[in-house]
């Protein structure tokens, strides 16, 4: 996947708080901080569970997924790095 595709998707999930995010400390001489996610509580949950979308139906894909209601962004908190 291309950094255009996947940091779009990583700043989506933290939006909706299923990510944290936050610039490492230590950092390489000459090399730009790194910036660092992982799971938030429900992050692991949503990915602990089951697959609702199944490739082998796309009918029923599109239908289970209108059911699902957005996520809601979360407030960016002070000082935080979009």
């Amino acid at each position: 996947m291309k950094a255009g595709s996947m940091y779009p998707i990583l700043i989506r999930l933290a939006d909706r708080g299923l990510l944290e995010t936050t610039w490492a400390t230590e950092t390489e001489p000459g090399r730009p901080p790194r910036h660092l996610y992982r799971l938030t509580g429900t992050g692991l949950a949503l990915a602990a569970q089951p697959a609702a979308v199944s490739t082998a139906a796309p009918d029923s894909a599109r239908a289970s997924s209108a059911a699902v209601s957005p996520i809601p962004p979360r407030p960016r908190l002070a000082g935080e790095h979009p």
